[in-house]
């Protein structure tokens, strides 16, 4: 606005951030103004700053969430006053409290009308923060059988070997398709869960995997590759780092101390350890 007054344009921005138009934001050169959605300008009319703020702070952090001690720490306001403020927003439905699986006792905060993140919720593999052990294992089971199905018809067509190897592997869409198909999941599984569970069977020795180069728009080819799997007979038993329960497990990376999943009350660790 370089043909206004510098008051009249500090007028018109302050009007816009009395009635919720405008975000304030703050920067290493100064400070920066963001226009506000119009639904989100709306729900917020009649709310102080001091909530203009929180809410802010919440609807920065997406579908994964913030904890009440980091927005105390980006808003710089009284504990008793962030609590007494999530409050409100939740009996207005704005923001909602979703437990994490990284940490059981805390909550994060995100708006109302959002998906929380698999990172928040777990995805498939959880139900209301419980680990759903024997889900995995039925998924195991089946997408081996797939892969050493599709390996037995490879064996049984007589081709030479190289096409028998060739034929026997399946992509990560195929395997995908088939356990969709079979109905045994309650959840919608993404190609991604379906590659957690077939890696899970690598490690075990059980299945190997290839990538190929791919056409744009194949069926199952990601950034022009594609992820092949077929089953396999292990030539000697896997490591016994494989064969601990940390060494097949598909929430290994949401593993450590303090967090819903944890060495000290892993059930399978301790059943391991007695055997």
């Amino acid at each position: 606005m370089p043909h206004m007054e510098p008051q009249q344009r500090a007028m018109a921005i302050n009007r816009l951030l009395s009635v919720g138009q405008l975000d304030l934001l703050r920067s290493n050169t100064g400070l920066l103004y963001r226009i506000k959605e119009s639904q989100n300008a709306g729900k917020m009319k009649g709310s102080d700053n001091q909530e203009k703020l929180v809410y802010q702070i919440i609807e920065d952090a997406a579908n994964k969430g913030i904890w009440s001690r980091d927005i105390r720490y980006k808003s710089n306001l009284p504990l008793t006053e962030i609590n007494k403020i999530l409050k409100n927003l939740e009996s207005k439905k704005l923001i909602k409290a979703v437990k994490s699986v990284a940490a059981s006792k805390k909550k994060v905060y995100m708006l109302y009308n959002l998906q929380p993140d698999r990172s928040v919720t777990g995805g498939a593999w959880y139900s209301d923060q419980d680990f759903e052990s024997e889900f995995v294992e039925v998924l195991n089971q089946q997408c081996c059988k797939f892969l050493q199905t599709k390996a037995e018809a490879a064996h049984d067509s007589k081709q030479n070997p190289m096409i028998q190897r060739n034929s026997s592997f399946a992509s990560s869409h195929e395997v995908w398709k088939y356990i969709c198909e079979l109905g045994i999941s309650k959840v919608e599984l993404s190609m991604e869960d379906i590659e957690t569970i077939l890696n899970t069977l690598i490690y075990d020795g059980k299945v190997e995997m290839t990538i190929i180069a791919a056409k744009e728009g194949t069926v199952g080819s990601v950034d022009g590759h594609m992820k092949l799997y077929r089953a396999v007979n292990p030539i000697i038993q896997p490591t016994g780092l494989i064969r601990t329960p940390c060494g097949l497990c598909p929430v290994f990376d949401d593993c450590h101390e303090g967090g819903e999943i944890s060495p000290s009350n892993c059930i399978y660790m301790a059943e391991w350890l007695e055997f």
